[in-house]
């Protein structure tokens, strides 16, 4: 009989739990208490093939004499154009208005007597070229740098300054790297596609990464660090 009653007692209990309302969070949850985040899906390459076979014959009359063959670029010269990590985070916008306005205070002028359609294809064949997704999205809404000058100067002269020049003059002050300090570059990139750019580095370039991680960092730049080379950047374009 004992055994009997304890089994009904053991019963009403568990009748009694799956009866009785949920009640509200007690914090232990901590999937409920994550905030919801945004993030900007990585975008695959989608390519006409009709506006690349276009633009491969547009580039070869236009381009090829500084941006050299496959648009691999030469170090002092012309910068690679389809570099992986550069296609990835360049939109569309951007490739589209750099090569229309070109860049004022470098060897890249415009070239929007081609019209639209003809810079389309030109974008759609170097686009041929990528090979990892379109992050540009992504990159571009990241916020804006916030930092010191002076310290962001102090970083820039003693790492960038070897290749990117005084300033950031590129080619034209001797350096192997472009012209990152002129109002030409910096009135069209973001402060996430300079971010990335310095945290990543890209391949088959020069340009190494500078930020904490990476298959080929240089140095181990924090973020706060390269935030003030950003901003210190953004005060000097034109001089």
């Amino acid at each position: 009989m004992a055994k009997i009653l304890s089994i009904l007692v053991a019963m009403m209990l568990v009748l009694s739990g799956c009866d009785k309302p949920a009640g509200p969070s007690t914090g232990n949850d901590k999937a409920s208490e994550a905030p919801a985040t945004t993030k900007v899906a990585d975008k695959p390459i989608v390519i006409d093939p009709s506006l690349a076979t276009a633009g491969k014959t547009l580039y070869a009359q236009n381009c090829i004499f500084c941006h050299q063959a496959d648009a691999i670029g030469k170090p002092g010269f012309a910068p690679s154009l389809t570099n992986h990590e550069f296609l990835s985070v360049s939109s569309n916008k951007f490739l589209l208005s750099t090569i229309r306005d070109g860049r004022a205070g470098t060897g890249m002028p415009p070239f929007s007597h081609l019209g639209k359609q003809d810079i389309e294809s030109i974008v759609a064949y170097l686009r041929s070229y990528a090979t990892l997704p379109d992050r540009s999205a992504e990159v571009d809404a990241q916020p804006a740098a916030q930092g010191d000058i002076t310290r962001g100067q102090a970083s820039f002269e003693l790492i960038c300054l070897t290749c990117h020049g005084p300033g950031g003059n590129g080619y034209a002050a001797g350096g192997t790297g472009t012209a990152i300090g002129k109002a030409g570059t910096l009135d069209k990139v973001t402060d996430g596609f300079l971010r990335v750019t310095i945290q990543e580095g890209r391949t088959n370039t020069r340009m190494l990464g500078f930020g904490k991680e990476g298959p080929r960092v240089m140095a181990a730049l924090s973020d706060q660090e390269i935030d003030d080379i950003i901003v210190y950047l953004r005060t000097v374009p034109s001089k």
